[in-house]
């Protein structure tokens, strides 16, 4: 019996729905070649169903092809559109009627990896959570927000190891090629919170 699988790889995108990181041209732009790539791989395209750079993110699949999903924070459709004022331009919307908090860890669950684009509070909250649930997780740096502080949150202010499973990079194409790698080679949930602790832990070569 063999964990390998022939599952196409869904990639989540996080980050800034709102603030001043969306209005950013370098980061809006950055978010979008990383859709594109992600299209281009042939992965499925996940993000919270939101607007800013996610959105830019899924514009940017959808023009190579993804099939993109989006969870939405919302009750319905209706609740989707007026309420939390989100596109909905997905091929699938799940609506998951839990609110922003809860939504983010069915994101995060629901992806092999998660890249994380600028970023604020939220952003912060959907890191976190990648973290202690041992996620493959990539950071595209040079975005704004909280992209180049991550090493200082998890680091200097945490006092905790940046996981092996992370990866950092300011060009999309080159953060996909190392995600995919720690994906790979991590495909265990890695614990670092001293609670839980993996029967088998992969060594990391790098």
């Amino acid at each position: 019996m063999t964990d390998h699988h022939n599952h196409k790889l869904k990639i989540g995108v996080m980050g800034s729905a709102s603030g001043p990181q969306i209005e950013d041209p370098h980061a809006r732009e950055m978010a979008r070649e990383l859709g594109k790539e992600i299209g281009k791989r042939g992965h499925i395209f996940i993000n919270g169903a939101c607007p800013g750079l996610p959105n830019d993110s899924l514009l940017g699949a959808k023009e190579t092809g993804a099939f993109t999903v989006g969870i939405s924070p919302a009750f319905s459709f209706y609740e989707h559109m007026h309420e939390y004022n989100s596109p909905h331009e997905h091929d699938m919307i799940i609506y998951t009627g839990q609110g922003f908090m809860e939504r983010d860890i069915i994101n995060i669950r629901s992806s092999d990896g998660v890249v994380f684009v600028g970023g604020g509070v939220g952003t912060l909250n959907e890191l976190t959570i990648a973290y202690d649930e041992g996620r493959p997780y990539g950071v595209l740096t040079n975005t704004g927000g909280i992209s180049n502080a991550v090493p200082h949150v998890i680091e200097e202010l945490c006092l905790r190891k940046i996981p092996p499973n992370m990866v950092m990079d300011d060009d999309p194409a080159k953060l996909l090629d190392k995600l995919e790698e720690v994906i790979k080679e991590f495909p265990l949930p890695i614990h670092e919170d001293g609670r839980v602790k993996d029967r088998h832990k992969p060594q990391h070569k790098g």
